[in-house]
């Protein structure tokens, strides 16, 4: 019999988090539960979960706070953030932290579940699991920073890949220069739009075997991914 999914869940709203647990216990996944990130980073070794659930709003440290300290150590796990803040910019830092999914509050516990099992669909398997992304003639694998075209095969940094991750989340949608800034730069200063143009310069190079597909710039607004 297959081992339960493990799930290490931390959220600092009590009666809600309690409410959840049961739900996804009754699913036959093995989840921990914790209040709070410090909590959660001193049981992430000794859980060795599957999956993080991670509250954004939590004291002590935050949610974007133990995804960045955990990817410090593993870039593989699966991490979800949880969070009641739907801004954009919240998001695109959650991405720019390699976050697989993002769920705003409230959702239905039905809708976590769909997206655990659209995750590990393929079964726990000793092997990493691949994050691709689809646009024009292109597939874009985020997990080996790969761009490739028909044949054509093309390696990218892992700065070019985050920023890439960004423009194909919000495929066709123009994303703002300074969210992409502060998701991978940390700040929006005029030495990182400097060096942004520079990222963007290359990823356009990388991806001019696709003509289906590239990089728009938007003016004002920033830019957009085609495909």
């Amino acid at each position: 019999m297959k081992a339960p999914l493990k799930i290490l869940f931390a959220d600092d709203d009590l009666k809600y988090s309690l409410v959840l647990k049961r739900f996804l216990e009754r699913e036959g996944y093995d989840v921990t539960y914790t209040g709070n990130g410090v909590m959660a980073l001193e049981q992430f070794s000794a859980v060795k979960p599957d999956l993080v659930l991670l509250d954004i709003n939590m004291p002590g440290l935050n949610g974007f706070e133990v995804a960045e300290k955990i990817r410090e150590h593993d870039r593989h796990i699966m991490l979800f953030f949880l969070s009641d803040r739907s801004d954009k910019s919240d998001q695109l830092k959650g991405f720019s932290l390699q976050g697989n999914d993002y769920l705003a509050k409230p959702f239905y516990p039905e809708e976590l579940i769909a997206r655990i099992k659209e995750r590990f669909a393929t079964g726990m398997t000793e092997n990493v699991q691949e994050e691709n992304y689809h646009f024009g003639n292109t597939v874009f694998n985020y997990t080996i920073n790969e761009i490739r075209t028909g044949n054509q095969k093309v390696l990218i940094t892992s700065r070019q890949a985050e920023i890439l991750r960004i423009l194909a989340t919000n495929l066709n949608l123009a994303v703002n220069r300074d969210l992409i800034l502060n998701a991978v730069w940390g700040t929006s200063s005029y030495a990182n739009s400097l060096a942004l143009n520079v990222q963007v310069s290359y990823l356009r190079k990388a991806l001019r075997n696709d003509t289906a597909s590239g990089i728009i710039s938007l003016p004002k607004k920033g830019y957009m991914l085609k495909g």
